[in-house]
Formats: C-alpha cells, sequence, structure tokens
C-alpha cells in the first residue's frame, strides 16, 4: 500500500511539478548518505508535492469558473448594458425629473368651454384642467365638449347615474362651444374661461397631472 501511493505521488509530482535543481539535489542525496537524512528530504518532498497539487487544482478550478463567466457575458441574448453602473449624479437626476413630470397640479384651476384647451393651468398658461375630482363624494369630475346639462337635472340623477355616459346623455343637451361638466353631487355647463375659486359651491380640485 505506501509503495502504491509513492508511486502516486512520483506521478503526480511528475505531472504538476517542476522541482528546482536544489530539491532534486535533497531527494536524490539519501542514495549516497544516511537513511534518516533521506526519509526526511523524501517526506519534506511529498509534502511540497501535495501542496503543489492543491494549488493546481485551485487555479484549475478558477480558471473554469472565469471560462464560464466569459461564456455567459459572450452570449448574443445577455444584455450588458443592464450592469452597467450609472453615477451617483445621473441617476438622481434621473429620479428627480420622473418626479417633476409627475403630479404637477394647476394654479390657478380653471374650468372651460370647448374652445379653451385642457392642461395644466397657470397664470401665463389659461387652460382647463381635466383631472378634476371633487372632495366632498370623492368622484372624479367627467366633461363633455359641445354639451351643456339640462334644467330638469338634480342631484337624485347624477348621485345614481354617475358616471356612466350612456345614462347621463338622457340629461345631455347639445351645445356648440360650451362643456359640461359633472361630479356624483355637483355640475356645471361652462362655456367660457373661469376661475375655479370664483365658485365657492363647488367642492372641486385639482387631481394633478
Amino acid at each position: 500500500m505506501a509503495k502504491d501511493l509513492d508511486e502516486l505521488l512520483d506521478e503526480v509530482e511528475s505531472k504538476f511539478c517542476r522541482p528546482d535543481p536544489l530539491r532534486l539535489g535533497m531527494v536524490e542525496r539519501p542514495r549516497g548518505g544516511g537513511g534518516g537524512g533521506g526519509i526526511l528530504s523524501n517526506d519534506r518532498s511529498r509534502a511540497e508535492a501535495k501542496e503543489n497539487l492543491r494549488s493546481t487544482e485551485t487555479f484549475k478550478k478558477e480558471h473554469d469558473l472565469d471560462s464560464l463567466i466569459n461564456e455567459i457575458f459572450e452570449e448574443p441574448s445577455f444584455d450588458k448594458k443592464r450592469f452597467k453602473l450609472k453615477s451617483k449624479s445621473s441617476g438622481n437626476t434621473s429620479v428627480r425629473a420622473s418626479f417633476q413630470g409627475l403630479g404637477k397640479s394647476c394654479s390657478p384651476v380653471y374650468l372651460g368651454g370647448s374652445a379653451v384647451p385642457c392642461g395644466i393651468g397657470t397664470n401665463t398658461s389659461q387652460r382647463a384642467c381635466d383631472h378634476l375630482r371633487c372632495i366632498a363624494c370623492d368622484f372624479w369630475v367627467v366633461s363633455y365638449d359641445d354639451y351643456g346639462w339640462d334644467k330638469s337635472c338634480d342631484y337624485l340623477f347624477f348621485r345614481n347615474n354617475m358616471p356612466e355616459f350612456h345614462k347621463l346623455k338622457t340629461k345631455l343637451v347639445k351645445k356648440k362651444g360650451t362643456r359640461a361638466y359633472a361630479c356624483q353631487c355637483s355640475w356645471r355647463t361652462v362655456g367660457e374661461l373661469t376661475d375655479l375659486q370664483t365658485d365657492h359651491h363647488l367642492r372641486w380640485v385639482c387631481g394633478k397631472h
């Protein structure tokens, strides 16, 4: 058994290790000298061979791992762009831009006839808000261009029919240039640009764009 182990170690050492001349001298020295020194040198040589074998196996595993990673990155379907890191400043800028692009409110809030463009209303850009919400009934306000509400409309009509257009249209009257607004508790027919603050009965606010 010991002889087989020696042969195996010799084979491994011959394949994976290249001992320097000094180490060869340490191994060969026992041939001409005493037995004790030869046994010690031989044991040391075997230990070094085992250590070199471990190093070789570790290097081989690391090399195989590197090759596998390279193969993954070289796949055509692999998107390397996903792994590109953005700078901290550019990332914060994009986040700020996304928040700035959302959640804008009208100031002041305008209503308007069908000729008034819809959008975010400001003092310099007078547009009718098309994202109105009622804080009394918690309904979004609907609007219909070139229509007005019939005089027979009442609270119960909107309470029971909002926001179904096929039900509401029974009380809509065709009227060019006007815009009909309604939530579940209030309704208005508007023909021109109107500041919402002038109508104190309405509880409508801009629901942000």
